[in-house]
C-alpha cells in the first residue's frame, strides 16, 4: 500500500492561543473576499511583491472596519528546520490574512489570498495549496506581529507593526520591496505613486464595504 504525506502540518508551537468569541458568517467572509479581490489597491498577480505588506494592509482595514481577523504563515519545512519540504515559487514562507467563520458548532479559519486562490480557502487548504513538497508547516499569529525576526523562530520573538514596517507596508501596495537593494533605489523615484497610495489606503479605512449579516 502506498503512504501518501500530507503536504502540510499545523504547528502547534509557533502558533498564537486564538480565542474566537467574534465569529463572521461564511457569506461575509465571501463578500470579504471577493472585495479584496477585486480591489486595485492589491497586486494580487505579482506573487513576489511583498505578501506581508499585502497580508498586513488587509489587516489593518479589517481592523479598521472591526472584523475579526488574525494573520495565517506557512514556512517550506528546510526553512523553518532544516527539513525537507519547500513551498512553490521558491518561498520560504508566505503570510495572508484568516478570517474565523462559524460552521455548525465548529470555527472554522479561511484565508483571504486571491494571489493563491480565486475563492476563500481553509488554511489547511490554502497553506498545502502554496507547498511545493512535504512538509510545509502552517500556523496562526495575532495581526499586529508584522514579520519573524531573524535567527531561530520562536513564538515570541516576533517584530509588532511599527512606523517603518507601516511604511514597508504602504510601498509594498504601491509595488516596490522597501527592504531590498532594489526596491531602495525605487523609492527616490516614486515618491508620488506612494503618496498616492497611502491616500487610497486612508479612504479604504474609513469606507467599509457593505457586508451581509457580517456576524453570527
Amino acid at each position: 500500500m502506498d503512504v501518501q504525506l500530507v503536504p502540510t502540518l499545523f504547528d502547534y508551537r509557533l502558533t498564537d492561543d486564538v480565542v474566537a468569541d467574534n465569529v463572521l458568517t461564511k457569506q461575509a467572509a465571501e463578500e470579504l473576499f471577493t472585495f479584496f479581490a477585486g480591489c486595485a489597491l492589491f497586486k494580487w498577480h505579482d506573487v513576489h511583491n511583498n505578501c506581508e505588506a499585502r497580508a498586513d494592509a488587509v489587516c489593518r482595514l479589517l481592523e479598521a472596519w472591526q472584523v475579526p481577523h488574525y494573520k495565517a504563515w506557512v514556512f517550506g519545512g528546510y526553512f523553518l528546520r532544516k527539513h525537507i519540504g519547500g513551498l512553490k515559487q521558491l518561498w520560504n514562507y508566505h503570510v495572508a490574512a484568516v478570517l474565523p467563520v462559524k460552521e455548525g458548532a465548529e470555527t472554522v479559519f479561511y484565508v483571504i489570498d486571491p494571489s493563491v486562490g480565486t475563492a476563500l480557502q481553509t488554511m489547511y487548504n490554502w497553506a498545502a495549496e502554496v507547498t511545493a513538497y512535504p512538509h510545509s508547516y502552517h500556523f496562526i499569529k495575532s495581526a499586529d506581529y508584522f514579520i519573524f525576526r531573524s535567527g531561530k523562530i520562536k513564538k515570541d520573538n516576533w517584530h509588532l507593526r511599527d512606523k517603518q514596517n507601516s511604511k514597508w507596508m504602504l510601498q509594498g501596495l504601491a509595488g516596490i520591496n522597501g527592504v531590498s537593494a532594489k526596491g531602495r533605489a525605487q523609492l527616490c523615484f516614486n515618491k508620488q505613486r506612494i503618496r498616492n497610495t497611502a491616500k487610497r489606503f486612508a479612504m479604504l479605512q474609513h469606507n467599509k464595504p457593505l457586508l451581509t449579516a457580517i456576524n453570527v
